[in-house]
């Protein structure tokens, strides 16, 4: 009976340092800063928006049900209106903490978003009139494709939205490479707001 119960004891101590690994903060460094959207694709006058989701305060857990783990339903996002000669906004979702083939981890994408619209609704269901889905890992034209944190520290997860002075061709948003050429030199203002993923807690 007292092995048993040891057993049991060393079994839930093993699951709880497991929750408590889950659980840790993210690396100092980003592995993925180098190529992150914000950096590589600079505001002109590095003008600045502010973005915001109902979800989770800057800087705090994205709630389970926006991940893969459960419902992968969109948060909703918000930004502060671009500066005069604004055509459309494009929004970049990356995960800078993972890398797969030499780049960040691609969660999502949308562009051509019209200037009028400086909100997209929790759980919409597609893109507002005018917008498209863009590129993610998994090819072109992609949903909103959230978190699914492996076991280990949290990762970050950056839901960046440019302001530009152009719309992106529909030709260019088949690849990453294309929509982001596409922008260059045409980006008059942009912001961010970041959220930490996490594994999924055991059942």
């Amino acid at each position: 009976m007292k092995t048993h119960f040891v057993f049991a004891a060393a079994c839930l101590t093993i699951v709880a340092a497991q929750r408590v690994k889950a659980q840790q903060p993210p690396p100092a460094t980003e592995v993925g800063a180098e190529l992150q959207a914000l950096r590589n694709f600079p505001a002109k006058g590095d003008a600045k928006l502010t973005v915001t989701t109902p979800a989770f305060a800057p800087g705090g857990d994205i709630p389970f049900e926006n991940t893969q783990y459960r419902g992968n339903v969109f948060p909703g996002l918000g930004w502060t209106a671009g500066p005069s000669g604004t055509t459309a906004y494009v929004v970049i979702l990356q995960d800078l903490d993972a890398m797969r083939n030499g780049a960040p981890i691609l969660h999502w994408t949308m562009a051509n978003i019209p200037a009028t619209v400086t909100r997209l609704d929790a759980a919409m269901s597609a893109p507002p009139a005018g917008a498209q889905y863009g590129p993610n890992i998994r090819g072109a034209a992609q949903a909103y494709m959230g978190p699914r944190t492996p076991a280990g520290p949290k990762h970050r997860y950056h839901f960046q939205v440019f302001a530009i002075d152009t719309t992106i061709p529909a030709e260019s948003l088949a690849t990453y490479a294309g929509m982001t050429d596409a922008m260059k030199g045409h980006v008059l203002a942009s912001g961010e707001v970041i959220g930490l993923g996490q594994v999924a807690p055991a059942p």
